[in-house]
C-alpha cells in the first residue's frame, strides 16, 4: 500500500497552487470540535453562505436520501442528517467552488459532472448494499478522489495533452502517464488537499490510493474497505456509461472489490442496473 514520506509531501507542497482551505469550513470544523456542538451555531454559519445553504438542500431533497419530505432549511436539514453529514456536503460544495476556470486548461463543468455523477453512484451502492459507511462519507469520496486532477490541470498547462494520451492508451493508468511526465500524479496531490483541508484521515488514504490494486488486500479496516470497493464500482459503472468500456483498473481491483462487498457477478449485474435505472430517471427528470 503507499506510504507517503515528509520529503514526497513537501515536494508537493512547494511545487503546487492548492486552493486553501475556506474560511467556511475552518469555522465548521472549530463548531464541530467542541464538547458539545450546538445545531444552532452549525445551521448559523452554513446559512451566511447562501451556495453552501442550497447546495446543502439540494442534496439532501435529491432521492438518494429518500426522505418522505421536502426539507425547506438548513436547520432543518442539521436536524435529520447530523453535524458530520452537513459538513461533509457544505465541503463537497466549496470544494468545486474553489476552482477557476480560467486558471485550469480542462473543462471544469465537464469534470465535476463526471466527480458529481460518481459521487451519486456511490450513494446508489452504498443504498443497495446498506452498508456500514456513513453515506455522506461515500458521496465526498466519490466527490473528492480524483480533485487532483482539477489541481494539476490548474498547475499544468499541457495536463490537458497528458489526459487524451491516457484516454487512448487502455495498457496504461492515468497515474502512470503523470508520473512519467511530472514525477507525480493526481492521487498524490488529492491526498496533500484533502488533508490540507483536514478531511477524515480514512478518506485521505483512500484518495491516495484509489488506484493501488494493493489496498484491499491490506486494508485492515472494515469501513474503508467497504466504501473503497463501493468507490470503484462507482467509477466502473460511470465508465461503462461514458465509454462503454469498463474503467482501465477495473480489471485490477475486481475480484477484490466483489469479495469485500461480498457480491457475486449476478449482485453486480444487478447494481448496475439499478444504476442505469437511476441515471435514465436523472435524464428524464
Amino acid at each position: 500500500m503507499i506510504d507517503l514520506d515528509d520529503k514526497v509531501l513537501s515536494d508537493v507542497k512547494h511545487g503546487f497552487s492548492l486552493p486553501p482551505k475556506p474560511a467556511l469550513i475552518s469555522e465548521l470544523q472549530a463548531a464541530l470540535s467542541m464538547e458539545q456542538p450546538d445545531l444552532n451555531d452549525v445551521a448559523t454559519i452554513i446559512a451566511h453562505d447562501v451556495g453552501a445553504s442550497a447546495a446543502v438542500l439540494k442534496v439532501i431533497n435529491s432521492p438518494l436520501y429518500g426522505l418522505s419530505r421536502s426539507v425547506t432549511d438548513v436547520k432543518q436539514a442539521v436536524v435529520f442528517l447530523g453535524l458530520s453529514a452537513i459538513s461533509t456536503l457544505v465541503t463537497g460544495f466549496l470544494l468545486k467552488e474553489s476552482f477557476e476556470q480560467k486558471k485550469c486548461c480542462i473543462s471544469l463543468e465537464r469534470f465535476w459532472d463526471n466527480a458529481s455523477d460518481i459521487a451519486d453512484s456511490i450513494m446508489v451502492i452504498g443504498n443497495k448494499l446498506k452498508s456500514r459507511v456513513p453515506i455522506e462519507n461515500l458521496h465526498l469520496l466519490g466527490l473528492f478522489h480524483d480533485a487532483g486532477i482539477a489541481a494539476m490541470a490548474v498547475n499544468y498547462p499541457d495536463y490537458i495533452e497528458t489526459l487524451i494520451a491516457a484516454n487512448k492508451d487502455y495498457d496504461k493508468l492515468l497515474v502512470e502517464h503523470e508520473e512519467l511526465k511530472y514525477k507525480t500524479n493526481h492521487a498524490v496531490v488529492g491526498y496533500f488537499l484533502a488533508t490540507s483541508w483536514n478531511l477524515p484521515k480514512g478518506i485521505c488514504q483512500m484518495i491516495l490510493c484509489h488506484h493501488d490494486p494493493s489496498f484491499l488486500p491490506s486494508c485492515k479496516d472494515e469501513e474503508q474497505k467497504l466504501a473503497f470497493s463501493a468507490l470503484k464500482m462507482a467509477e466502473n459503472f460511470v465508465h461503462i456509461n461514458k465509454r462503454f468500456i469498463a474503467a482501465p483498473d477495473w480489471h485490477l481491483m475486481k475480484a477484490d472489490v466483489l469479495k469485500a462487498l461480498n457480491l457475486d457477478e449476478d449482485d453486480y449485474q444487478d447494481i448496475k442496473e439499478d444504476l442505469d435505472e437511476y441515471f435514465l430517471e436523472q435524464d428524464g427528470a
